[in-house]
């Protein structure tokens, strides 16, 4: 008792996070320990012992909340017919394995699964905050498309990038569709320092932009963030934004654009 007291204490107070079953109490110990400091994910509710119906319902509650964490570790624990055909039914998901590596395998590998999947609904919403000067010897073609030589001052450029212009009323001249290197060399990207060639293709439903009649060289062109964009940026490249360089650059974008916190 003294121990199963001591491995509740590791129960995430908030209720939220998965739930954990085992055979014995030093497998749930490993469990545990695996969860907290390799996958950092708080841990609900513990039991030893055979996965009951009771135990599918105490799962399903994260379905509401959060719903990768509707999901039960199971080791060495038998599934009862009855509580798995509940788990099919309400979309909790039962991993199980006799061995402990395999199953902190299995979960690993559903967390990557859940972030790339992630990564991936919310790559329309990303936005890379950039800053871009423009080379006034390297202007190709003055209006739809746009296409300029540029100067990356800050931050990432990207294909997809949306283009503002703070100066001149914060107007939108469209969407980056090509990038190009010094030597015609298509890419997707380009980053501090790096000076390229961009095609700005303006949107149908707007008003489109001339340069040297609404904007010129005089204008920094940055990329259009927005609250959303952050958040998604955020959410699919944390380590990115955690750096000094990205996060002082979301700051200054913000105050350009008039973002709020």
């Amino acid at each position: 008792m003294k121990a199963m007291i001591s491995l509740e204490g590791k129960v995430d107070k908030s209720g939220f996070g998965v739930y954990v079953q085992s055979s014995t109490l030093g497998s749930m110990e490993a469990l545990l320990d695996f969860l907290k400091e390799v996958c950092k994910i708080p841990v609900s509710g513990i039991r030893i012992g055979p996965v009951h119906k009771r135990d599918v319902m105490r799962a399903s509650v994260m379905l509401e909340h959060k719903k990768e964490y509707a999901c039960i570790l199971a080791f060495d624990v038998k599934v009862m017919p009855d509580a798995r055909e509940m788990a099919e039914k309400l979309g909790v998901r039962i991993f199980e394995a006799d061995i402990i590596y395999h199953l902190e395998e299995m979960f690993q590998k559903y967390l990557e699964e859940l972030a790339s999947e992630k990564k991936s609904n919310l790559a329309d919403q990303v936005v890379f905050p950039c800053i871009l000067s423009i080379i006034a010897d390297h202007i190709y073609k003055t209006r739809n498309p746009i296409i300029v030589g540029v100067k990356v001052e800050e931050g990432i450029i990207k294909i997809g990038t949306p283009i503002v212009v703070p100066s001149q009323g914060k107007i939108e001249l469209g969407v980056v569709q090509g990038i190009r290197t010094g030597d015609q060399t298509q890419v997707t990207e380009a980053q501090t320092g790096e000076e390229v060639s961009i095609e700005i293709v303006p949107d149908v439903t707007k008003q489109k932009y001339m340069y040297g009649r609404q904007f010129t060289a005089d204008d920094k062109l940055v990329s259009l963030i927005s609250r959303n964009s952050i958040d998604a940026l955020k959410e699919s490249y944390p380590e990115l934004c955690k750096t000094r360089e990205i996060f002082k650059l979301i700051q200054q974008l913000k105050q350009l654009l008039g973002i709020g916190q």
